[in-house]
């Protein structure tokens, strides 16, 4: 236990043969459950687990009773927690598996670290004290506020990055969110219950689509600074088709969203105002585009139907940035920010 609270820990594996094992054995004293997810690897990932969690739980057997007499000891029999998916179905479905399995368990909170060993176990505290002190719901790492945390991040990987945390931005409500994409998180048992864990995005896209429900159930998220770290590995994300795919993803989130939490759970008017902006500056850069193609076709004047398109556009970017405003307004007191 830490602090009188029961903790758990996530561990998405895949292919991390060399690097799993090593999280199981460093893994803090105060976690009382990992759940190991095997998601389907094709290497010797599972046999290292499998071997890892037997001495864990053989050490764990042993040294229960000196536990129960600090910080009032763990209510498992045992620690470690392996669990095989058949088939690879991606990162998001074996944090839900692990997530589905923490809930069942009734933790207090529940944190996430990789199978790769790249998120150090010693800053755990720093996802825990949030929760635990009441001025968050779900923590998150964040390897972007300052220069000398990003400078491990590869350039492309900070430019992906820099995009997705300007989309997640705007579809999450969550505006002073960066690095909407780290992976080291936790998230108060609350909150697990609450933000629909069983429909969640089961590929790369999971954080992002977590931060939209979060929102959504007006839960609020604190970003935690932290060092990037990279291992030899290689990242198996390629940017360009990874933005596509999330950038879909984001607009419908986006859109449900506006939809629940402006319309359905309460009432604003920023939704109304995303709708009309988007549709008049829609409307202004379709009729500035036809004005070009008329003028260059068929010579016709350009002034009277450019004007009214330029009016169009900019009316329509002034309903977006109203709109923008008052959703950071709306949740600016959902969200915190941990440098220390």
């Amino acid at each position: 236990m830490y602090r009188g609270h029961t903790v758990g820990v996530v561990v998405p594996a895949y292919n991390e043969a060399g690097f799993v094992g090593e999280v199981i054995e460093t893994m803090p004293e105060y976690v009382d459950r990992v759940y190991v997810i095997d998601d389907g690897s094709t290497d010797g990932t599972w046999s290292e687990i499998d071997a890892a969690a037997q001495k864990a739980n053989d050490e764990y057997g042993n040294d229960r009773a000196a536990l129960a007499a600090t910080d009032g000891g763990s209510p498992f029999e045992t620690r470690v927690v392996p669990i095989r998916h058949e088939r690879n179905r991606g990162v998001g479905a074996a944090l839900k598996t692990g997530y589905l399995a923490a809930l069942e368990d009734d933790l207090d909170v529940t944190a996430v670290m990789g199978g790769d060993g790249q998120m150090d176990p010693d800053i755990l505290p720093r996802f825990l004290d949030p929760i635990i002190d009441g001025k968050a719901d779900y923590t998150k790492g964040n390897r972007l506020l300052y220069k000398e945390f990003r400078q491990g991040m590869p350039k492309w990987r900070f430019l992906g990055n820099a995009i997705l945390t300007f989309l997640t931005k705007i579809a999450s409500g969550y505006w002073k969110m960066m690095d909407p994409q780290n992976g080291y998180t936790a998230i108060s048992h609350h909150a697990l219950e609450n933000v629909g864990i069983e429909s969640m995005y089961e590929y790369y896209g999971y954080c992002n689509d977590l931060l939209v429900r979060l929102n959504a159930k007006g839960m609020r998220v604190a970003d935690v600074a932290m060092p990037a770290v990279y291992g030899d590995e290689e990242s198996s994300i390629r940017y360009a088709t990874y933005i596509r795919k999330v950038s879909s993803l984001l607009l419908r989130d986006f859109l449900w969203r506006l939809k629940v939490r402006y319309l359905v759970l309460d009432f604003h008017p920023l939704a109304l105002f995303y709708v009309i902006g988007a549709v008049t500056a829609l409307l202004g850069t379709a009729g500035g585009l036809w004005s070009l193609y008329a003028w260059t076709m068929y010579g016709h004047s350009l002034f009277v139907r450019g004007s009214l398109s330029m009016l169009l556009l900019i009316t329509g970017s002034m309903f977006l940035m109203f709109a923008m405003l008052f959703d950071m307004q709306a949740n600016e007191a959902r969200e915190v920010q941990i440098h220390d």
